[in-house]
């Protein structure tokens, strides 16, 4: 039988690991709190709301979001309706958790998860959100009736996985989050707008200039026409968009019109909700302060973020993307 050790050393043992476990607190705290100053995107600071009454809601990070957005803008810009977007995130969703993830199971890489293996493309190429989203829809498309597909039924035919029932449990999320980046919900999305710091410093040296090259990766040039058509059911007349003066040299104005959506059935107000939101999504990224659309006003770091009514707050015609200083 072992002898018992002496009270010191028993105290001392006692002090020690109350000391370790004094550093670990102090280590996770100082993690979260590094965390929430510079922006991290381990916490959710977004959030999407249903259009209805009582709907269901999601929270996700501003990393999160700009892949979504991203996803969204794809899809649209091929005309796809909004259900080929719900599949597209749910299945996003699933597979990295809306993130551009490096790893995978053997060679998957990306958003979808996408094996250059199997040929979906290079590294390179499926690390770009834009490139994967659309070889997503572009083999989703070949399903036949997809749209009438259950969701995981019709992402799995795309995505051959080893668990296809687990596309399913995404689809509430995905279907708030395709109605909100498809504009069809509006003022439904918001962030809280903290910068990220991972990508501040190159933000703050290109201003609007970096909202304006994202906007072309997502959406294409038609995003920055300068003719914008007016809302009021008659013909569309070509007004070019202001230019900043001196003081304004902050803002982005997007006009939308019938151009900046061509062979699309959406109605002009779910393009301007579309925008609106995307600059959302991205304003940690991008450094973006405040977009306004339709009298609807977003402002970052305010309590709540939520879209507030404002005078001369955005033309229905135009929407309105304020940068940091």
């Amino acid at each position: 039988m072992p002898e018992p050790l002496p009270p010191t050393r028993k105290r001392r043992g006692r002090v020690l690991r109350s000391l370790a476990a004094l550093v670990v607190l102090c280590a996770v705290a100082g993690y979260l709190v590094v965390q929430y100053v510079t922006g991290g995107t381990e916490g959710p600071s977004c959030r999407v709301v249903s259009g209805r009454a009582g709907g269901p809601s999601y929270e996700f990070t501003p990393e999160q979001a700009v892949n979504a957005a991203t996803i969204t803008a794809v899809g649209t810009g091929r005309g796809l309706p909004e259900r080929a977007v719900t599949i597209a995130l749910a299945t996003a969703l699933q597979e990295s958790g809306l993130r551009n993830i490096s790893h995978g199971d053997r060679d998957s890489l990306g958003l979808f998860q996408q094996r250059p293996s199997q040929g979906w493309g290079t590294p390179k190429e499926i690390l770009d959100p834009t490139y994967a989203a659309g070889e997503f829809y572009k083999h989703l498309v070949k399903v036949d009736d997809y749209q009438d597909l259950p969701l995981t039924v019709a992402a799995q035919r795309v995505q051959r996985s080893g668990y296809p029932e687990a596309y399913a449990k995404h689809e509430p999320d995905a279907t708030v989050l395709a109605a909100a980046l498809t504009g069809t919900s509006a003022a439904t999305l918001t962030c809280d707008g903290r910068q990220d710091a991972t990508r501040a410093t190159q933000a703050t040296a290109t201003g609007p200039d970096a909202v304006r090259s994202a906007l072309v990766r997502d959406f294409g040039r038609d995003a920055l026409e300068t003719t914008a058509a007016e809302v009021s059911g008659t013909a569309a007349t070509p007004t070019p968009t202001p230019t900043p003066t001196a003081g304004d040299t902050r803002t982005v104005t997007l006009p939308v019109s019938e151009d900046t959506d061509p062979g699309s059935d959406r109605s002009l107000s779910e393009r301007g909700w579309q925008l609106a939101h995307w600059a959302v999504a991205n304003s940690s990224a991008l450094r973006i302060e405040r977009v306004s659309y339709a009298g609807r006003q977003w402002t970052a770091g305010s309590t709540d973020s939520q879209w507030r009514t404002a005078d001369g707050g955005g033309a229905t015609g135009s929407v309105r993307i304020v940068t940091a200083r």
